[in-house]
């Protein structure tokens, strides 16, 4: 789900000189003059690969946020996890950000209120899902939301064919990973939250590239993070109640906020500035890989012929849809 240099604070967030193209844009089309005056093929490469590196930081933040949101779910449920998790980042981005809420147009507003609900929707859903079925399966079926829209957005015929390469490759990873359950005998309603999930996920993309465009540094994703902490909180103490107060509990929460929401979020807002939704949805597909790389390394969990086949499916995939940008930049 949706993922750091830690030299990129929320509060010193550099301007980025060139807004986001929207997902039905291609990347060098738009903003190509507001970084025109750089030359030559290296910029067009520094360009193609700063907005990757921030998307795979992002996705290495969310798996150790990952493990600490494991150690909450016993004591606050998956509601309470949610709400901790928003509620947190929601303070430490408002502070740190201190966002104008004067100046905007109602559409601006309506915006951020869209992009809070993604986010809402996208953590509540993901987490109501692996209450009920394993990590692997609902990560699975969760990134089938990014692919779709990278495929339903695109203009090229390469970019259906990167997402089918990628679908592929984490379908292999979690139908055959750790011997566990196959997509048959997962639990219906855990199934769903997992689709919804995903489909929320889609929905983020495209809001969170919108919100770069229109709010500056990180101001709209504190103004969202809000939104999404105020959905969440009823549901979060009808569930966990005074567990959600609990000292440790809280601490944990703030550890989960960080790297599960503050850093990836960021940073992922960041990179859709500079990258077109379809490119960012594919490289999504990378998140089974970095938490099959991470139980391989962190846990000594080992890898199958096939479990290596499937991440070398989704770096593939992952691979070619950059160098798919980086040549469109270049042309």
């Amino acid at each position: 789900m949706p993922a750091p240099s830690s030299s990129s604070s929320p509060a010193a967030l550099p301007a980025v000189a060139a807004p986001a193209p929207s997902p039905a844009q291609g990347p060098g089309s738009g903003s190509a003059s507001a970084s025109g005056s750089g030359s030559g093929s290296g910029s067009g490469l520094s360009s193609g690969l700063g907005p990757v590196a921030l998307v795979i930081s992002a996705g290495i933040s969310v798996q150790f946020g990952a493990a600490l949101a494991v150690m909450i779910m016993p004591r606050a449920g998956a509601a309470g996890v949610v709400t901790l998790r928003l509620a947190a980042a929601a303070l430490v981005l408002l502070v740190l950000c201190r966002p104008k809420v004067r100046g905007y147009s109602r559409s601006d507003w309506g915006t951020v209120l869209a992009f809070g609900v993604a986010m809402a929707g996208m953590n509540g859903l993901f987490y109501q899902s692996i209450d009920r079925i394993p990590l692997g399966p609902a990560v699975t079926l969760e990134v089938l939301g990014p692919l779709a829209l990278s495929v339903i957005v695109s203009r090229r015929l390469v970019n259906v064919l990167w997402a089918g390469l990628a679908l592929g490759g984490v379908v292999l990873l979690s139908g055959h990973g750790g011997g566990g359950p196959s997509f048959g005998s997962l639990d219906p309603l855990g199934a769903a939250f997992a689709l919804g999930a995903g489909a929320m996920w889609a929905a983020y993309i495209v809001f969170s590239a919108r919100t770069g465009r229109r709010f500056p540094q990180a101001d709209g994703l504190a103004l969202a993070m809000a939104v999404a902490a105020v959905i969440s909180l009823p549901l979060g103490i009808a569930e966990a109640g005074p567990a959600l107060l609990v000292p440790s509990t809280l601490a944990l929460g703030v550890g989960v906020a960080v790297l599960s929401s503050v850093l990836p979020y960021t940073l992922e807002l960041l990179a859709l500035r500079r990258m077109p939704a379809p490119t960012f949805a594919i490289l999504m597909s990378l998140e089974p890989a970095i938490a099959a790389a991470a139980g391989f390394l962190v846990l000594n969990q080992a890898m199958s012929a096939l479990d290596a086949l499937a991440v070398a499916l989704v770096i593939a995939a992952s691979m070619g849809a950059v160098r798919s940008q980086i040549r469109k930049k270049a042309a």
